[in-house]
C-alpha cells in the first residue's frame, strides 16, 4: 500500500472483478502448482511447476472451450487435455532443481525458465523446446540450457517471467523493488539462447510473476503481486504506482496487492507505459491469490492462474 500524506488523500481507482473458471481434475488440486501460461496455436498451455507429478505431462485448454465457458451462464468445469512433456531429464540433472517457472511460445518453439537452489544459492536457467505439429507434445532441448544469475541474494527468487520480442527472448527477475534491487535489469538472449546482455527495467515494488507477450509496438503487461508475508523479505519502498493512480476500495483496506502493470520497450530500455495499473478486486475473505501465469484472450481481457496458494485457480479479468 502507498503511504499518503495527511493533506493529499489518494484517489480511489477502479478495480476489476476476477471471474473464476472452474477446472476439472487434476488441475483443481493444489498439487497442480501452476506456474505459467502460454498460447500454442489455439491452445492455452497450463504449465505445472513439477510435470513429474502428472507422469511427465502438462495441460492444455482450447480457446473455443474457454470462450464458450465465459459466454455460458451455467458452464461445466473445464476438462484439461494432457500434453506429453519430455523434460530431457533436466529435473534430475540440474542440481537443486525447484521446478519450471515460466513458458512462452513463438511458432512451434517454446522457451521455459527453471529455478534451482543449492549450497551456492539461487540460480535460474533458460531452455528451449519444440512442439509437435498439433501441440500435443513438447520436447525440451537439454543442450540449449543456459544459466541466468539472480540479481539479489533473496531466497526462492529467480527469473520467473519470459516473453519474445522480435528476435530476442527477454526474462525478468522476480524482485525489482528499489530497496532490494536498485537497478533492475531484464536479461536478453537471441533465439539460439546465446546471451545478449541486459536492458534497464523500472523499479516495481513487490513481485513480478509473469509477463504477457508484447504487441508490435512493444507494449505488454506483467503481474505485480504482493503477499503480506513477504513484506520483511522484500522491504517495499513507497508504492509509486498507487501514489500516482490511487488504490481500489479493497486494496485500500489490505496489504495484499494483485494487479497488472503496463510496460513498454523503448530506446531507454523497458519503461512504465503511460496508463494506470489494472487492479483486481481482492478476495472477499482477504486471502492473497498468488497469480503466477498470464495470457491475453482475444481482445477480451486476461487469463491468469495461481500456484497452490490459496488453491489452483484459473481467472479471467476483462479489459477496462
Amino acid at each position: 500500500m502507498a503511504t499518503p500524506s495527511a493533506s493529499t488523500p489518494l484517489p480511489v481507482a477502479e478495480e476489476r472483478p476476477v471471474t473464476m473458471l472452474e477446472l476439472a481434475e487434476p488441475l483443481n488440486l493444489a498439487k497442480a502448482e501452476l506456474s505459467g501460461l502460454t498460447w500454442a496455436g489455439d491452445w492455452l498451455i497450463l504449465l505445472p511447476q513439477y510435470p513429474d507429478r502428472f507422469d511427465q505431462h502438462i495441460f492444455r485448454l482450447h480457446k473455443d472451450t474457454i470462450l464458450a465457458y465465459l459466454d455460458n451462464a451455467n458452464p461445466a468445469p473445464l476438462q484439461p487435455e494432457t500434453v506429453q512433456f519430455d523434460s530431457a531429464g533436466l529435473q534430475t540433472s540440474i542440481r537443486g532443481f525447484e521446478g519450471f517457472e515460466s513458458i512462452t511460445t513463438a511458432g512451434h518453439t517454446a522457451y521455459l525458465t527453471i529455478e534451482s537452489h543449492d549450497a551456492a544459492g539461487m540460480l535460474g536457467y533458460l531452455v528451449s523446446a519444440e512442439w509437435n505439429a498439433d501441440f500435443s507434445a513438447i520436447n525440451l532441448d537439454a543442450g540449449s540450457l543456459i544459466e541466468i544469475k539472480p540479481q539479489t541474494s533473496l531466497d526462492n527468487y529467480s527469473d520467473e517471467s519470459i516473453l519474445v520480442f522480435g528476435q530476442r527472448i527477454v526474462t525478468f527477475y522476480e524482485a525489482n523493488g528499489a530497496n532490494v534491487n536498485p537497478q533492475p535489469q531484464a536479461h536478453l538472449f537471441n533465439l539460439q539462447l546465446q546471451t545478449d546482455g541486459t536492458i534497464p527495467l523500472p523499479n516495481l515494488e513487490y513481485r513480478v510473476t509473469d509477463a504477457g507477450q508484447p504487441d508490435e509496438n512493444g507494449h505488454f503487461w506483467v503481474i505485480n503481486y504482493h503477499y503480506p508475508g513477504d513484506t520483511g523479505k522484500l522491504d517495499p519502498a513507497e508504492d509509486a504506482l498507487a501514489a500516482k493512480h490511487g488504490e481500489g476500495a479493497s486494496h485500500a483496506q489490505s496489504e495484499v496487492v494483485e494487479r497488472l502493470v503496463a510496460l513498454q520497450f523503448s530506446e531507454n530500455g523497458i519503461v512504465l507505459a503511460d496508463q494506470p495499473p489494472i487492479q483486481f478486486a481482492l478476495s472477499a475473505d482477504g486471502e492473497a491469490r498468488n497469480w503466477e501465469g498470464l495470457a491475453y484472450l482475444d481482445g477480451r481481457g486476461f487469463l491468469l492462474v495461481t500456484d497452490q496458494h490459496p488453491q489452483t485457480l484459473l481467472g479471467f479479468v476483462a479489459y477496462p
